[in-house]
């Protein structure tokens, strides 16, 4: 026994398009639309050029907190409102989109606490090295890292950026955010850079969560550091061949406060795995192993 059934075809359309009804043989249907005149498309494109754009509506995604700085903008946790620099100018026509996924399930998922390991210090103090016994360290825990070293980024992200001082302010701005994006995805990261100017450490340190921006100073005295010289940079800069170099014609400032200092132990420095262990010390004391 068959079951049969009728079907009927729906159209929808503008108003430019009429509605086709076949008949019952008919499988297929085709529209036919009305001949349009010239002054029914001019008014229609005058009519569009009056819209009004639409503005996203984002009312179910109310701050916790909303804070009002010195200078009048409001801030909150989850940034409503952003601020953005785009050419040295603020823009205020941009909305932040909150994702269903945040920090603290990502943070789950890995099983460790996102944050930035700021290692500073003069070229050849051997940043990159402890960077590179640190992330090897973690890694074999079991923690997922990624470093961010200051030549690396010049091959790709700042290869636009030269050695003047406005563009090694830019060079640590780029790494400082790039750096936050990688915390807030609930990795530890490590930025190896020389980063000179207090400001420019402060400024990054200002774009994190409190706690979450951890300064490593790298206190290796510049005698010890220009002796290595392991890229030949010293001594082209005493011979005058590279200016603007830092701790011969371009100051370093030391931190004040720094979360952790590695040091020589009188003439002897400690191996990098050495200091990466005090590090991680750190980071087990703050909690930053577990989610």
């Amino acid at each position: 026994m068959t079951a049969s059934a009728k079907f009927s075809l729906v159209y929808t359309s503008s108003p430019e398009l009429d509605f086709v009804h076949p008949p019952p043989s008919t499988k297929l249907g085709f529209a036919k639309f009305r001949t349009t005149s010239i002054g029914y498309l001019r008014n229609m494109t005058s009519t569009s050029k009056n819209l009004a754009p639409i503005k996203a509506m984002e009312g179910s995604r109310m701050p916790s907190y909303v804070e009002v700085k010195p200078n009048g903008h409001a801030v909150s946790n989850d940034t409503i409102l952003h601020k953005s620099l785009a050419n040295g100018m603020e823009s205020d026509n941009i909305v932040w989109h909150k994702s269903s996924v945040d920090k603290i399930d990502r943070q789950e998922l890995l099983q460790q606490k996102g944050c930035v390991i700021w290692i500073t210090g003069l070229s050849g103090s051997g940043k990159s090295t402890v960077a590179c016994a640190l992330t090897g360290a973690l890694h074999a825990r079991g923690k997922l890292t990624y470093i961010l070293d200051g030549d690396n980024v010049r091959h790709g992200l700042n290869r636009d950026l030269t050695f003047k001082s406005e563009d090694r302010a830019e060079n640590i701005r780029r790494v400082g955010e790039v750096a936050k994006l990688f915390a807030d995805a609930g990795v530890i990261c490590i930025a190896s850079v020389i980063s000179p100017y207090r400001k420019d450490r402060a400024a990054c340190r200002s774009i994190l969560p409190d706690g979450d921006f951890i300064e490593v100073f790298m206190d290796i005295p510049l005698c010890v550091c220009e002796a290595r010289d392991p890229k030949g940079l010293y001594k082209l800069a005493r011979a005058g061949k590279i200016k603007g170099f830092t701790g011969i014609d371009d100051p370093y400032e030391a931190p004040l406060n720094s979360e952790i200092v590695l040091r020589q132990e009188g003439e002897v420095c400690p191996p990098p795995e050495t200091m990466a262990e005090k590090v991680i010390s750190y980071l087990e004391e703050k909690g930053y192993l577990q989610a």
